[in-house]
C-alpha cells in the first residue's frame, strides 16, 4: 500500500500534529507525514517535529502583503513536497475558497466540539455555559465555510460536575489526540491513487 504524503499546518505547541508523527511512524500507517508548516516561526510544534526529524516551514503571514500571496507560498511549499492529503492541527488561519479547491477533499481539520455544535473559538467556555452533559472533538474535511465540512469522526467526552474550561479542554485534547490519527488513517486508506 502506497502511504499519502501529508502535511500538517500547524501556529502552536503542536500536540495533535505530534499524535500525528506518532502514529506515522509504523510503516503500515497509511500516511506518512512529509512536511511540518507554521505560520508562527516561534512555534513549539516546529521543534517537535524536527526532532522528529520530519522537515519544516515557517511561512508567516505576517511577511506577506496579501492572504492571496501567503496561500501561494503554501501552496508552492506542499507541491514541492508532493503532498496529497492536508492535516490542519492547530492553524490559526482560516483558509481561501481558492486554497481549499486546490486539495478539495484532501484537507482535515481537527476541532474541540462535537460538529455541527460550537463552530469556532471558546467550545468549551461555550458548552459548560449551556450545560452540555456531552462534549467532545470532530475531525472533519475542510470547507469554505468555517467548521462546517463533512464529518469524519467523532468523539464524545463526558462533561463532569465541577469542571472548567481547563480541565474540559485537557481531557478534550487527549481525546483529539486518539482520533485525529484514527481518522486520518481511514482517509489516507480509502484516498483514491491521483
Amino acid at each position: 500500500m502506497a502511504r499519502r504524503r501529508t502535511a500538517i499546518l500547524i501556529s502552536g505547541r503542536g500536540t495533535n500534529m505530534a499524535a500525528l508523527i506518532e502514529a506515522a511512524r509504523d510503516p503500515s500507517y497509511p500516511a506518512e507525514i512529509a512536511v511540518v508548516i507554521s505560520n508562527i516561526a516561534s512555534a513549539k510544534g516546529l521543534e517537535i517535529a524536527e526532532a522528529a526529524g520530519i522537515k519544516t516551514l515557517a511561512i508567516s503571514n505576517k511577511y506577506y502583503s496579501t492572504k492571496t500571496v501567503f496561500e501561494e507560498q503554501i501552496l508552492k511549499a506542499l507541491s514541492e513536497s508532493r503532498i496529497e492529503l492536508v492535516c490542519l492541527a492547530g492553524f490559526m488561519r482560516v483558509l481561501s475558497a481558492s486554497f481549499i479547491s486546490h486539495f478539495e477533499g484532501r484537507i482535515l481539520n481537527i476541532h474541540p466540539s462535537l460538529l455541527p455544535a460550537y463552530r469556532g473559538l471558546d467550545t468549551h467556555k461555550r458548552a459548560l455555559a449551556d450545560g452540555v452533559k456531552d462534549h467532545g472533538c470532530t475531525v472533519h474535511f475542510v470547507v469554505p465555510e468555517l467548521d462546517a465540512g463533512p464529518v469524519i469522526a467523532q468523539a464524545i467526552v463526558p462533561v463532569l460536575d465541577g469542571d472548567t474550561e481547563e480541565t474540559l479542554s485537557a481531557r478534550v485534547l487527549i481525546a483529539e489526540n486518539r482520533l485525529y490519527p484514527e481518522a486520518l488513517a481511514k482517509v489516507a486508506a480509502s484516498l483514491a491513487p491521483l
